[in-house]
């Protein structure tokens, strides 16, 4: 008799490492309905950021087995151009939003890095930080839209997947929100062994109460490189220097 097991759909692009780890998570019924909820808003004409072939793009810059740094987001930006995949990332040439702006502060606090030109942070997805949002998609102009739709839980599989693996991670847990999203994690302040560093968010309703100041960056790579697994180059190329 034939199987009648539903085979996933795994979106292109997607680094083999995670496609072993979380293929099985794309034929499951919550990831079907997300599915048909967001062919049914794009159909009613709803304008989704970011597009489609970027949704995916914090799995496909960084390997699961790489993975040395998680930032956890909350949704996308919704303002047109914004969103790339990456949370708190923007593309080259749109202007870095407040909390980004003040993400850029607290590296200069921090490392003494001068602000950099731009907002767009592959360089760092590709050196092992995973720049998770929550929720991977959005409407034009209305944050949350996509809230409860089953993102969630397919974050909290990425998030768990990690938290699985052998080798030390730094999580930099920004605001209430990623802090609870990521509760379950394997903290070495409970005899884990990844590094979980909370704070304020970087918004500027919050930054001023934790955030700024609470020196992330470095204390993540202080953390890594006593791991054995190198430090993060927290520095933003030019658009120039990058090919671009």
């Amino acid at each position: 008799m034939a199987s009648t097991t539903a085979v996933p759909t795994v979106p292109q692009g997607l680094d083999e490492s995670w496609r072993v780890a979380l293929g099985e998570e794309f034929a499951q019924p919550y990831m079907l309905a997300l599915k048909h909820f967001l062919v049914e808003r794009k159909g009613a004409g709803a304008r989704i950021f970011p597009r489609g072939a970027d949704w995916f793009n914090a799995l496909a810059y960084t390997p699961l087995d790489q993975v040395r740094v998680v930032i956890l987001g909350q949704d996308p930006y919704h303002g047109p151009g914004q969103a790339h995949g990456l949370c708190f990332s923007v593309p080259h040439g749109v202007p870095p939003p407040p909390s980004l702006v003040n993400i850029f502060k607290e590296l200069k606090s921090d490392l003494g890095l001068e602000h950099p030109r731009h907002g767009y942070l592959e360089h760092w997805a590709r050196q092992g930080v995973l720049l998770l949002n929550s929720v991977l998609t959005v409407e034009m102009g209305q944050a949350g839209a996509h809230a409860n739709r089953g993102w969630e839980r397919f974050t909290d599989a990425v998030v768990a997947q990690v938290n699985a693996q052998p080798q030390p991670v730094a999580f930099l847990l920004w605001g209430a929100y990623a802090q609870k999203k990521a509760g379950f994690v394997d903290d070495v302040a409970r005899d884990g062994r990844h590094l979980v560093l909370r704070s304020a968010h970087p918004s500027p309703l919050s930054a001023h109460n934790g955030f700024l100041g609470s020196r992330p960056f470095s204390r993540a790579n202080e953390f890594l490189a006593r791991s054995g697994r190198g430090e993060i180059d927290w520095r933003l190329p030019s658009p120039e220097a990058s090919g671009r």
